[in-house]
């Protein structure tokens, strides 16, 4: 006879901040390879600078008298820990949430983001530059995939499992956007004529590549692409895993799995929230969202994951502490 158990708040939050912990560590990965590879000869600084612009970390950024040089903002994410929105900091604390869990997870999981945690905390400064970066990038989104295939064929399909699905489709769709939010900060081709638009598909296929979905968008897209088909790709296609429309479709069927399977009615707020997103993501054509702003719709929509983490948080973890004026904030930590 099977026993279920209530699951405890602390333990329910635990797994949402995991999740997206690690989710934002790969991401961050993501970021600086795409940013190396498309950094502009002679505009390094200005290339890397918009990476702190998109993560809004200019005022931590500032905090450290940096000066907005290449090197200063990969060892920004790459090596310092008290950056809260870099690597070794985003696996830390993934990390103190996987030691909470212990009772909960299996003992692959809590092996294996601590090897990866002590090669992470290991990186050396040689390793910033050229190739090397380009390889640290590919070992650590290896080392999350791994945790995210150890996590699949481990982690009991309980309450537990299902908070941990929230938050890493939540991260996941907010990095989906800054990723797509690089483009316009930092991919600037030039040229003229069919020299321009060779130069910008090459710059957009790059963006793909860093989506891990240049194979999956060539299976669906026209032969002559154009930009708009990338980021209709990107944000509104619901087989891609990483597309933002499909994180907030999953996102429901979590959410109604919460409320139909576990009985926890307070998920109202967070699927009205979720119906607010889709229609916003779906409602209108693609080209009119580049028309009116690329930009500020991406804004827009990681504003509304804000909001929507802070539904979640609110109904179901001990003490969701919101950053202050959420509706500005461009991301979240664990309070």
């Amino acid at each position: 006879m099977s026993r279920e158990l209530s699951l405890l708040a602390r333990y329910a939050e635990n797994m949402f901040w995991m999740a997206r912990y690690v989710e934002r560590v790969e991401n961050m990965a993501r970021l600086v390879d795409v940013t190396q590879t498309f950094e502009s000869p002679g505009r390094e600084a200005v290339s890397w600078f918009a990476l702190i612009r998109i993560n809004a970390d200019e005022e931590g950024f500032a905090k450290r008298g940096l000066a907005p040089t290449a090197e200063a903002v990969k060892r920004f994410y790459l090596l310092d820990g008290d950056n809260p929105t870099s690597v070794p900091a985003s696996l830390e604390a993934a990390r103190t949430n996987a030691r909470t869990l212990r009772p909960l997870i299996s003992t692959e999981m809590w092996s294996q983001i601590n090897v990866f945690h002590r090669a992470m905390t290991a990186i050396d400064e040689r390793e910033l530059q050229g190739d090397r970066l380009s390889r640290l990038c590919a070992r650590i989104k290896e080392g999350v995939q791994t945790h995210t295939g150890i996590t699949e064929g481990t982690l009991f399909r309980d309450q537990g499992w299902l908070f941990y699905q929230l938050g890493r489709l939540i991260e996941r769709a907010d990095q989906t956007t800054r990723l797509l939010d690089i483009r316009y900060h930092l991919l600037v081709p030039t040229g003229s004529g069919e020299e321009l638009r060779v130069a910008e598909l090459t710059q957009w296929g790059g963006v793909l590549r860093a989506a891990a979905g240049y194979h999956a968008f060539r299976r669906v897209a026209p032969p002559g692409f154009t930009p708009s088909d990338v980021v209709r790709f990107l944000l509104a296609d619901t087989h891609f895993p990483r597309s933002v429309a499909l994180c907030v479709e999953q996102i429901e069927w979590f959410l109604g799995r919460l409320r139909s399977r576990w009985g926890l009615r307070g998920t109202v707020a967070a699927l009205e929230r979720v119906e607010e997103l889709r229609a916003g993501l779906l409602g209108r054509p693609v080209e009119t969202i580049i028309a009116d702003g690329l930009h500020f719709f991406l804004d827009g929509v990681q504003r509304d994951l804000i909001l929507l983490a802070g539904e979640i948080g609110t109904a179901f973890f001990r003490d969701w502490r919101p950053l202050a004026d959420t509706a500005q904030t461009q991301g979240q930590t664990q309070g």
